[in-house]
């Protein structure tokens, strides 16, 4: 008998799809996008368009398993999971009384954005016994940051909205490879007269589509959006009235963008000081106008300072009075889910330190945190050895004979491969859960419809058996799934007015109760949620801090610095014009975009997946390929002094000389390296966000 079911997308990803699932004889058969759902509209990406095969891919991990050759060897044998539970207590009870539980570090992400399975228990029972807390700036903390302070928290445009922008800006975000299901509402808007420029520093597939290409060197945005200030400003395409009545600090931020002009931004972007001007007018003259910031413009050293500077456009030109006009970052602050009751940061003991998971290799290595040693570590939702920067100084650290590794899993991935114990976990269709939507205004339910193979269980119910091995009593431990979900939603918000549980169980998805994309035009008349009620061209006091529901407890950890108050263009810390001597030895700029065929390292193992995408390769401009005697085809080796990849050459107009280009996600035990080998785990300039777009390496032939 064939029955369907609602799913949700688990994936780290805007569009959080709403699925159905298809079951026959108790297995998942087949996986398609849900037709009722205005965004996914019955289509799924290349990535989930065959969700099963990754359930039933036979090389799933299934059972409990202890290592029983050297680390990373990929030799391992099955135990029971009594076994397996009893060995991680034991040994961390033992870490307990000999160093404090400061000595064990949790490390996830989101590889699953579930609020039960991806963002619960994990953090919950760590904070509760003691262990360090892993800051996790992965993405978007430098752009919330900046947005925060300008903005506030709020969903700006509504996604859905575009399709009434007659001028859309996609800004440093490759919408077709990792946010296809807004891509189809703004090729809408173009078929109906919108123009559509995008800005990325190559030639993207979205790019390709688009009305207009500006290609800006790496980590160069915010002089490119401090000269529109410019040009706004002194040729008077002002909104006056908007900027009299709802914003903070224009005369400041007038004065400051005097010298930033057109000019002076072409000496640093390489864009033409006259395509500035157009751009900046087109902009200021087309409503309704609207911009999709990407997370990648937070990637370089002076990423927070660029996203400020291109959130003050809209104010400016008064883009917030029209439905379809303004800037669209994160809707997720808008979402009522409660992380304070998911994430329990009030068990965290006072005083507990902090290590930033983007800096794991160097805590496992060259500089270890004050305090307790490292003992153990325990990663689920995460694989770090591919998509943390320093890899090779993770691998170093991840080899230590006395660090005790345990990681849930689906694979033995490239993180798994170090691990001491491996905990098979549930996939999608194998437990209940709700999804975490930060692209859009819906509320997503996944259903259980099939049993997990093996042996495997879901992350909640991992921590829910080792917080009874402990003897935590706290009710959240032991609240089922269906009860975790009744607890993390503020169901009684005004934009759950009618949403609850039941409805949702029944239909699979529901909007926010937040206006329509025909009438959304939430600041129209100001209302910005920032302290002054205002769009803060100027945040006066603002001082850098970590974002998300931990940084009350930080005191004073680190970002206490203050912020400049002003937007403006912060130079990347990696570039031949900031950094003549680093460059003399690696003279060429590298971005690591997403791939389109992975999801971060998610399929990346699996055959069909591996050959759509394509092999590992490198995007070239001819003229530096010339440069190094490297031909279309070519094995190439990246590098810096931090490590190295190698892939296929791709000798292309798409990127301009002096940039190169390879996507992320391939794994390091099936390739030569991976790409964050080369990246640098130093911090941008807000939120602790990464700096995965300002490096600089050399390319030879290998």
């Amino acid at each position: 008998m064939k029955t369907t079911h609602h799913g949700g997308c688990p994936h780290d990803c805007p569009d959080t799809c709403s699925m159905v699932f298809e079951v026959e004889d108790g297995k998942l058969t087949g996986v398609k996008g849900n037709s009722e759902h205005p965004l996914t509209r019955g289509g799924l990406c290349v990535k989930l368009k065959d969700y099963e095969k990754r359930h039933y891919h036979p090389d799933r991990l299934l059972y409990p398993m202890r290592r029983s050759g050297p680390k990373g060897s990929k030799q391992f044998e099955r135990i029971g999971w009594d076994e397996a539970l009893d060995e991680i207590v034991s040994r961390w009870q033992a870490i307990i009384a000999e160093h404090g539980p400061q000595a064990i570090v949790p490390y996830s992400y989101l590889g699953n954005q579930g609020l039960v399975h991806g963002l619960n228990g994990g953090d919950a029972f760590f904070n509760r016994l003691g262990a360090t807390v892993t800051e996790r700036t992965f993405c978007g903390e430098g752009s919330s940051t900046a947005w925060l302070l300008t903005i506030g928290p709020t969903a700006g445009v509504d996604p859905e909205s575009f399709i009434h922008s007659k001028y859309i800006i996609i800004w440093a975000c490759n919408s077709v490879s990792t946010n296809l299901h807004h891509w189809h509402i703004v090729k809408e808007a173009q078929k109906k007269g919108a123009k559509v420029v995008v800005i990325d520093a190559y030639a993207s597939k979205t790019a390709k589509e688009a009305d207009w290409h500006i290609a800006p060197k790496p980590g160069t945005d915010g002089a490119l959006a401090m000269a529109m200030i410019h040009t706004i400003i002194e040729e008077g395409l002002l909104d006056q009235d908007y900027v009299d009545n709802y914003t903070l600090g224009f005369d400041e931020l007038k004065d400051r963008a005097k010298t930033r002009t057109p000019e002076w931004a072409e000496a640093i972007t390489g864009i033409p000081a006259h395509t500035i001007r157009t751009l900046a007018r087109e902009y200021a003259s087309t409503h309704p106008a609207a911009i999709r910031i990407g997370v990648a413009l937070e990637r370089h050293h002076g990423g927070g300072q660029t996203v400020r500077a291109v959130s003050c456009l809209p104010a400016l030109t008064g883009a917030w009075r029209h439905v379809g006009g303004g800037a669209l970052q994160f809707p997720v602050w808008e979402h009522p889910y409660k992380f304070d009751v998911i994430c329990r940061p009030d068990l965290i003991p006072e005083g507990t330190r902090v290590i930033n998971a983007l800096q794991i290799g160097r805590a496992l290595t060259d500089q270890p945190p004050a305090g307790a040693p490292i003992k153990s570590l325990m990663c689920w939702n995460a694989n770090p050895v591919t998509q943390a920067p320093e890899t090779d100084k993770i691998v170093q650290g991840l080899l230590n004979e006395d660090l005790f590794m345990v990681s849930a899993e689906h694979f033995i991935s490239d993180t798994a491969l170090y691990a001491d114990i491996l905990l098979p976990a549930a996939m999608g269709a194998e437990m209940e859960d709700m999804i975490l939507s930060w692209g859009h205004l819906y509320l997503t339910y996944n259903e259980k419809c099939v049993e997990a193979p093996g042996e495997a269980i879901p992350n909640n119910e991992i921590f829910r058996r080792l917080a009874a091995r402990f003897g935590f009593t706290e009710e959240n431990f032991q609240w089922s799934d269906s009860e975790c979900l009744e607890h993390y939603v503020d169901w009684n918000a005004p934009a759950c007015d009618g949403i609850d549980l039941v409805y949702l169980r029944e239909h699979g998805f529901a909007r926010l109760k937040v206006g329509t994309k025909d009438d959304r035009a939430p600041h129209k008349n100001g209302n910005f949620p920032t302290p002054s009620g205002r769009c803060q061209l100027k945040a006066e006091g603002a001082t850098n801090f970590v974002a998300g529901p931990f940084r009350q407890m930080y005191d004073g950890f680190q970002s206490g610095e203050a912020l400049d108050p002003l937007p403006d263009y912060v130079p990347p810390r990696e570039a031949a014009a900031t950094n003549a001597e680093l460059a003399d030895k690696f003279p060429l700029s590298i971005i690591l975009p997403k791939s389109h065929g992975f999801l971060n390292s998610c399929y990346a193992n699996m055959e069909q997946k591996i050959k759509g995408q394509g092999e590992q390769f490198v995007l070239i401009n001819a003229l530096d390929a010339e440069a190094r005697g490297i031909h279309d085809g070519d094995k190439v080796r990246v590098f810096n002094n931090r490590g190295g990849f190698e892939g296929q050459a791709r000798i292309t107009d798409d990127v301009n000389a002096g940039l190169i280009v390879a996507t992320l996600g391939y794994w390091r035990q099936l390739n030569t390296g991976t790409v964050n080998s080369i990246s640098s785990a130093e911090f941008s300039n807000m939120g602790h966000a990464p700096s995965f777009s300002d490096n600089l390496v050399q390319v030879v032939a290998a």
